[in-house]
């Protein structure tokens, strides 16, 4: 059961033996418990609660959301991020305790969308916070999204924490 997980190996000779590394089972953990925080802008907002209906249901993934940045690991900026915005978001991203990831959703958050001529309208997020992983789409479907979550969580799982880096 253990490998679909892919974070065990077994010896040819004793098949009862599991080897496993501490960063793969914490990562395993970390990928699969992802608690994201609402940042629904604009139209792209309605299909991220969308994702999170029956349908879509990222619960299944272990991820549920989160109206405090301090308890979230996960940003989903979906849609139209304004100048008079910007400083509100970076606040947010701020708060939230590392490692922290976000998904820039849908057009808007990734280059301002058809508002990006607008003297108000921040052309892209990327130039306010680090971006893990960007959907395009105007808005993205659910099942985008959890193809983004997945991606994420792709991401988590190759981390290494408990190993020491080289300066």
């Amino acid at each position: 059961m253990l490998e679909r997980f892919n974070i065990v190996d077994r010896l040819p000779r004793d098949p009862d033996l599991i080897l496993t590394t501490v960063d793969r089972a914490v990562n395993l953990a970390r990928a699969n418990s992802l608690w994201y925080l609402l940042m629904g802008l604009a139209c792209c907002s309605i299909e991220l609660m969308q994702t999170g209906g029956p349908r879509a249901d990222i619960d299944r993934f272990g991820s549920l959301f989160r109206a405090t940045p301090r308890q979230s690991d996960l940003m989903i900026v979906a849609g139209t991020v304004t100048l008079k915005m910007a400083s509100r978001l970076r606040r947010l991203y701020d708060q939230m305790a590392e490692p922290k990831y976000v998904i820039a959703m849908g057009s808007c958050a990734n280059c301002g969308g058809p508002f990006d001529l607008s003297y108000s309208v921040v052309r892209g997020v990327d130039k306010i916070i680090p971006v893990d992983v960007y959907l395009p789409g105007c808005p993205p479907r659910p099942e985008a999204l959890t193809e983004a979550l997945m991606k994420v969580q792709e991401k988590i799982k190759k981390e290494r924490f408990f190993v020491k880096q080289e300066a």
